[in-house]
């Protein structure tokens, strides 16, 4: 081959995209990782497909094969789902099937009429959304009444609060809280998703003309963690609750 010919020949390079680009991307070069990725999402999408309740990334782990980018494989899964009737969604830590929210009315018909939560429910329910971890004795200084022991078991039936502790005061009050069971109901991923004070206001569910000292409590990032001033629930506090079934000793 001529000078010329050599000449007329223009290398071109392709650079390679950075490899922490790719990794944020989620791209995965590897034609093996990449088939067992694929193969973790058909996995995942059974699982969670079979599972009448939400499943959490520990129980995902826990099934799927070693080494599996969970992360990863969610997100591929969630894309797939995005445009069609059945959408997949975060609920806390954990994955669910629901349908598209557009589609919901086709629904409607079928749903069970729900019994309707009373105004003092309602907003025991949502001081104990803002405010978790708190205790009865609490809801009652915010609410400015008393609240019926009948409210909170209502309450617990729904399986939308529950008893999740006991504070470091004379009493040792049980602490209440929310479950996986109210994010996944009022379709929140997480508690920190819970409306703001703008927009209350503009729902019409608090005054524009709020004290100029009036704040929004901040609900905990974790709310499953214990807060400082509060002990889990040992068995001895559930048999006293009522929500374990006392253990008989041998004489």
């Amino acid at each position: 081959m001529s000078e010329r010919a050599n000449a007329s020949v223009i290398p071109f390079k392709v650079e390679d995209e950075p490899e922490d680009e790719m990794a944020e991307q989620g791209f995965i070069e590897n034609p093996a990782e990449r088939l067992q990725l694929s193969e973790a999402v058909r996995m995942a999408e059974a699982i969670i497909f079979a599972s009448a309740e939400p499943v959490s990334e520990r129980q995902l782990a826990a099934r799927l094969p070693e080494g599996v980018q969970i992360a990863a494989a969610m997100a591929d899964l969630q894309e797939i789902y995005a445009k069609r009737g059945v959408n997949l969604v975060r609920v806390g830590d954990a994955w669910a099937f629901r349908t598209a929210g557009d589609l919901a009315f086709l629904m409607s018909r079928d749903s069970v009429q729900q019994r309707k939560l009373s105004r003092a429910a309602l907003e025991v329910l949502a001081i104990i959304a803002y405010h978790q971890p708190v205790t009865r004795a609490e809801i009652e200084d915010i609410r400015g009444v008393e609240t019926s022991k009948g409210t909170l078991d209502m309450l617990l039936e729904t399986e939308w609060v529950r008893m999740r502790g006991r504070r470091r005061t004379p009493g040792r009050p049980v602490t209440y809280g929310t479950t996986d069971a109210f994010l996944d109901h009022f379709a929140l991923e997480e508690i920190r998703d819970l409306p703001g004070m703008e927009e209350l206001k503009g729902a019409g569910l608090l005054s524009t003309r709020m004290p100029s000292n009036f704040s929004m409590p901040v609900p905990p990032a974790d709310p499953d963690a214990l807060a400082e001033d509060e002990d889990a629930l040992t068995d001895i506090d559930l048999e006293e609750l009522g929500l374990l079934t006392p253990r008989v000793t041998e004489e």
